[in-house]
């Protein structure tokens, strides 16, 4: 009986340890894609820490409406490619401000203006910084 409930307990810290290793890896994927569309001072932030719904957070900044949908178009290509579908998104370009939801991983894609006036990376400065790319 002890054995088995040790087995239990092992597997499932086990599933959870991939579970992380897997929102870590969706958040790096994001970051490449926003790389590759060029997208500005992108971050990503673990807010595993500070946050109860997300593990990690990545934000970025395009120059214009149409670098805001070539970073998300690229953001959510690259990840349906691997299976990874948002589960919900706001905002739109147009906006200035679009979030992609994917679970544990939330994904910003921002207008200048509205990363400044929203300072999402002030508001999570007590997450701790994985990278920064300028």
């Amino acid at each position: 009986m002890f054995v088995s409930r040790c087995y239990v307990i092992i597997t499932l810290e086990s599933c959870l340890e991939e579970m992380k290793l897997e929102a870590i890896e969706i958040a790096r994927i994001a970051v490449a894609a926003a790389d590759e569309k060029q997208a500005r001072d992108i971050v990503l932030l673990d807010a595993r820490a500070v946050c109860g719904f997300a593990d990690y957070f990545v934000l970025c900044t395009g120059e214009s409406d149409r670098q805001l949908r070539a970073i998300l178009d690229e953001i959510e290509h690259v990840l349906k490619k691997t299976g990874v579908v948002p589960h919900h998104s706001e905002g739109s370009a147009d906006s200035g401000w679009v979030l992609l939801d994917y679970g544990a991983v939330i994904v910003h894609v921002f207008a200048p203006e509205e990363r400044d006036y929203y300072q999402l990376d002030r508001l999570w400065s007590t997450s701790s910084p994985v990278l920064r790319i300028q």
